[in-house]
């Protein structure tokens, strides 16, 4: 911004490797984007709770499989909204070094 203005924003981003179900963040957030590295029989699972332990069935908002071309989601409008938080999971066939990176707002 020109004149020494200043910018703030409620969008950030969070880091998930390959592993168990973790909360990436807490409380209500919306999911804008998505970004995957490319790694064979990567699955991410995104689950609308508030910690990991309660990660389920009845509370999965979104399943990505992709293979070793990646993964690149835009969600249009508001994004995909988690009211309790944000828990995710990222397993894949082989070899551990899966990343997927969220952009959130809300935070």
């Amino acid at each position: 911004m020109s004149g020494g203005g200043s910018f703030s924003s409620d969008q950030t981003t969070l880091n998930k490797t390959t592993g168990t179900a973790s909360a990436l963040r807490v409380g209500r957030t919306r999911v804008t984007s998505i970004q995957g590295r490319g790694e064979a029989g990567s699955v991410l699972s995104l689950f609308d709770a508030a910690t990991a332990g309660a990660a389920g069935g009845g509370n999965l908002k979104a399943i990505y499989r992709y293979d070793t071309e990646g993964l690149e989601v835009y969600v249009p409008g508001s994004g995909i909204l988690f009211k309790d938080g944000l828990i995710a999971t990222l397993t894949q066939s082989g070899g551990t070094d899966g990343s997927v990176t969220v952009t959130i707002t809300g935070a």
